[in-house]
């Protein structure tokens, strides 16, 4: 069942040396542009590097040397307004996509087409992890695939035939994320710590990368300074204003 495979998801970062053709990489894709797209706008693509050099470079980049050396099939997924921008000058029309709302619709997008492609994977047995690490270095990145204007690196995703089995990470408790008819601010006194020890256990008795954690405090330690600062004043030059 489609429940089933979703909740078995954890990232693979360690494959087989078998590398996974174009034709399912097409077949994949095909199976993420279903997904829902806020007023059908499609404000997505995504780059299949498949050249050994730009690999490379994406690898050292991005400071994801395993995945992207390893994996059967990169990719690397952007938010894309030069495809919507160039439709409206073949009307001689224009658009504005640099308003915080498109942004917003632009993420949206390439989220959602992202995790279809990811469990199209899964569904066929392959192992997938998103890489936030492209997010290092945009401009490098976008560089090394030619974006235009109006296109920003998202995220990548390796692909490919696991060589690992890692156990599922336990999920925040039900009643941590889903409230009835009004945001419930009483029970995370009770919710969080309760979690924390689940956590704290899963990540002592798991069968690699033993520590000693706890899930508040990684989000703290994650959260409590401000990370990528760059994004913004790359998203400017591309052309996202956040007005």
């Amino acid at each position: 069942m489609v429940i089933d495979l979703l909740t078995k998801h954890a990232s693979v970062r360690r494959y087989k040396d078998e590398p996974i053709s174009k034709e399912v990489v097409e077949e994949l894709v095909r199976a993420g542009q279903h997904a829902a797209s806020s007023h059908f706008v499609q404000s997505y693509s995504v780059v299949h590097v498949t050249d050994t050099e730009k690999r490379g470079q994406l690898a050292e980049l991005s400071k994801n040397r395993r995945q992207f050396y390893t994996a059967g099939a990169v990719l690397v997924f952007c938010i894309d307004y030069y495809r919507l921008e160039h439709a409206a000058k073949l009307l001689d029309r224009t658009i504005d996509y640099s308003v915080a709302e498109n942004v917003l619709v632009g993420a949206i997008d390439v989220g959602l087409f992202a995790q279809n492609v990811a469990i199209a994977a899964e569904s066929k047995g392959y192992g997938i992890c998103y890489i936030g690490g492209v997010r290092n270095a945009p401009q490098e990145i976008g560089d090394v695939l030619g974006l235009p204007k109006g296109v920003v690196p998202v995220f990548g995703m390796s692909i490919g035939v696991p060589d690992e089995a890692n156990e599922v990470k336990p999920r925040l408790p039900l009643d941590a994320v889903l409230h009835e008819n009004s945001y419930d601010v009483e029970k995370y006194d009770e919710l969080l710590p309760a979690y924390d020890k689940t956590m704290q256990a899963y990540y002592t008795s798991r069968s690699t990368n033993q520590k000693e954690a706890t899930w508040s405090g990684d989000m703290a330690d994650f959260l409590e300074n401000p990370r990528r600062t760059h994004m913004k004043e790359f998203m400017r030059k591309k052309g996202f204003e956040f007005n």
